[in-house]
């Protein structure tokens, strides 16, 4: 037995149903059905629907207008860094790491250290430099004597000569030895300093070649390292410009040439548009997936992307072409697979139109054949006119 609060309940639901159908009845008589159907003109066509005052503010009307529709090709890819701007930085010689002085996720300027090594091999470029310099002050001063003796004929020339030879022996061995500590990124007046105070310093400071941001880490102090062995301690990137790495069909590979303009779109950033450029197209098909890869660079300056971030680029596979648009609510699919618009001329009768669609852009479809520029057609509701017109004709 129904308490009163159902009954309540049920009296209502049966209220506004009734309501409903009054207000939106569909009237059988205002129905003819034909299987001729002509796109010059609504008059023509005689499978139409009649509408009432009351039913006409459901439906929404629009003009056919002319848009331009260019045909594009779409593939899924990946962000990626820019292999070109991205470095891994290796010690110029093998040692143990003492300091680390930056982390991954941080930006660093071209010339900045990263990381400290203790390295023997500088050690001993050290030691031999202040060897070479004191050989060089000895021979030089050796050099003044010479000259002043030959001056008053104390001694012969052939001591002379020997005394120039090994002064030069020394300057030579010098500046090689100058050479091998410069090569450790030690500065000018670090070298000097280093001469006049006879101080070995074996630390090695590395480092970025380059500005960008600090992407892969693996120094820690205490660790060995040595130039070439992988993981490099530290791995930096220019993230201003990232790849993208797509695979694109071979049948598309036709269409894509270096430097074409690429639209990308990104899963995090559904709402937002990045521009970029193809660079790259692979000189072979994969013969597993029967695709190509597509390299393309993406401007981020930002910095908002993200390599392996899923991405789909579009690219513009030919020329525009300026075609009647309806739009998407105002097309609707048949039973039979066939395309049907509802064509007006005065807002109160529809007839039903079938047409041929091309492209979907921006929310409209391409009109092919059907429809002709200026022509009225209903843009939102068309399902409901087509639900009603299969109802009151079976």
């Amino acid at each position: 037995m129904k308490t009163p609060k159902q009954k309540l309940v049920l009296l209502s639901a049966v209220t506004l149903f009734a309501a409903l159908a009054s207000y939106w009845v569909w009237p059988t008589h205002a129905i003819t059905v034909n299987n001729t159907n002509t796109a010059s003109s609504a008059s023509t066509t005689d499978q139409h629907i009649d509408l009432s005052d009351t039913q006409v503010k459901l439906i929404q009307v629009g003009v056919v207008e002319e848009r331009n529709f260019v045909p594009k090709q779409d593939a899924m890819g990946s962000i990626a860094f820019n292999d070109d701007k991205s470095v891994q930085v290796f010690p110029t010689y093998a040692g143990k790491i003492t300091e680390v002085f930056s982390d991954v996720g941080r930006d660093v300027e071209k010339g900045q250290p990263l990381y400290a090594v203790d390295s023997p091999d500088l050690l001993q470029a050290e030691s031999t430099l202040i060897s070479a310099a004191s050989v060089r002050e000895l021979t030089t001063r050796a050099l003044d004597r010479a000259r002043q003796l030959f001056e008053v004929q104390g001694i012969s020339q052939k001591d002379l000569q020997q005394a120039i030879s090994d002064q030069q022996s020394a300057e030579g061995a010098y500046k090689a030895a100058r050479d091998a500590v410069r090569i450790f990124g030690k500065s000018e007046s670090q070298i000097d300093a280093l001469i006049a105070n006879r101080h070995i310093d074996a630390s090695l400071l590395v480092r970025s070649p380059i500005s960008g941001r600090v992407v892969s880490r693996n120094a820690a102090p205490g660790t060995l390292t040595q130039p070439g062995t992988a993981p490099a301690p530290f791995t930096v990137a220019d993230i201003s410009l990232l790849w993208m790495l797509a695979n694109v069909p071979e049948s598309n590979v036709p269409m894509l040439r270096a430097g074409q303009s690429v639209e990308v779109r990104l899963m995090a950033y559904p709402d937002r548009l990045f521009q970029g450029k193809i660079t790259n197209i692979g000189a072979a098909v994969d013969p597993g997936t029967h695709r190509v890869l597509v390299r393309s660079e993406v401007q981020d300056a930002k910095h908002e992307l993200r390599p392996g971030m899923l991405a789909n680029f579009v690219i513009q596979a030919g020329e525009a072409k300026r075609s009647p648009a309806v739009p998407l609510d105002g097309i609707v699919r048949e039973g039979d697979g066939t395309m049907t618009a509802w064509v007006t001329t005065d807002r109160h009768r529809f007839f039903k139109r079938t047409v041929t669609l091309g492209l979907q852009q921006d929310g409209a479809y391409q009109i092919l054949t059907g429809l002709m520029p200026g022509e009225i057609v209903a843009s939102e509701g068309a399902i409901f006119l087509s639900h009603a017109y299969e109802t009151e004709t079976r």
